[in-house]
């Protein structure tokens, strides 16, 4: 700032007032300035301002897996929203994976952001000690951690599966395999839970044979779909807990020979852009991301601006069913004593 003001003929403070905005300052003077910065090649010192206000007006945000279009789409939805209250967004991926997690947390931290938006990867008890040593503001999206008290925006995943289900059995069908995403994470219990309420609720018996553990991963989901499509009494539908899963499954359909519908139907949770690109258009749970990415920046925001309550506050976000063409009657068609319908 001394070069600026030497090369401008003006006070250090007058470089100060048209940097920061905090003076004002005569066009000549302003004009003066800026042309002196362009000249020499001055760069304002972002660590060192950062370290006199306080502030790196930085949010840091740590998503579970960037490849999925769930993901990607309620990160640009909260960079949006944090743009346009003056935070730069450091994005991180833990990639589902609680040690890369934890590395990545406390990454952020040494970058001095200002909060903090976390999809964890699961109930990792260093986690809760790194983020109740850093005292940031924090809030979870997508996944809940037991012993994190801090806000959260969530989809009520077990009344999404619990209806997708229901609209299956429905449809007449009693064998309904179930790819589930990981059980270390509070989204993979509560959509297992809301499918075994929904078999619940009709009066079928739970079978541990027709769940198979797919991570959240395509080529995992692929596996367990083809155990359980290669079985002598098969499933006649499938449920897959997340849009990478379903992939994995239509796959295995394919590679057995199978057709979807016709022999095998399959819903899943998560919309995504090619869900009706799909032949046939996929049957899917549709979950409201841009609220989600809102919701979640405006709760960061409000406790950065000292606003909110002081205890945590948990936003729970309704899904929708999308029926398309994936799914088809699995009733008997009834004849007649002529063999007719």
């Amino acid at each position: 700032m001394l070069d600026v003001a030497k090369a401008a003929e003006v006070s250090v403070a007058t470089v100060s007032a048209v940097l920061n905005g905090s003076a004002p300052v005569s066009p000549e003077l302003r004009a003066r300035i800026q042309e002196a910065i362009h000249r020499i090649g001055y760069k304002r010192n972002a660590i060192a301002r950062s370290l006199k206000l306080g502030t790196t007006r930085t949010v840091g945000l740590m998503v579970a897996d960037i490849t999925n279009p769930f993901f990607t789409d309620v990160v640009s939805f909260i960079q949006d929203a944090l743009h346009h209250a003056g935070y730069a967004v450091m994005l991180c991926c833990n990639d589902e994976d609680v040690g890369m997690q934890d590395e990545q947390i406390e990454l952020l931290i040494d970058r001095m952001v200002d909060g903090l938006i976390i999809a964890p990867a699961g109930d990792d008890e260093h986690l809760k000690r790194i983020l109740a040593a850093a005292k940031l503001p924090t809030v979870l999206i997508d996944r809940l951690c037991d012993g994190i008290d801090t806000d959260a925006v969530v989809l009520d995943n077990h009344r999404a599966v619990q209806d997708a289900t229901s609209y299956m059995i429905g449809l007449g069908h009693r064998r309904i395999g179930y790819i589930s995403g990981s059980l270390e994470t509070s989204t993979g219990r509560d959509r297992l839970a809301g499918f075994r309420t929904a078999l619940a609720a009709a009066g079928l018996p739970f079978d541990d044979n027709l769940v198979r553990l797919g991570n959240f991963r395509e080529m995992s989901a692929y596996t367990a779909a083809m155990q359980l499509l290669s079985s002598a009494d098969r499933p006649t539908a499938i449920f897959s807990a997340n849009n990478l899963m379903v992939i994995g499954v239509m796959k295995a359909i394919r590679d057995l020979g199978l057709r979807c519908p016709d022999d095998v139907s399959v819903a899943s949770f998560d919309d995504f852009p090619w869900a009706d690109v799909f032949e046939p258009h996929l049957t899917t749970i549709a979950q409201p991301v841009q609220a989600i990415g809102e919701q979640a920046a405006h709760l960061l925001l409000e406790r950065l601006a000292g606003k909110s309550p002081e205890t945590a506050r948990r936003l729970v976000l309704q899904g929708r069913l999308v029926i398309r063409g994936s799914c088809r009657s699995n009733i008997p068609v009834a004849l007649d004593d002529r063999g007719s319908i």
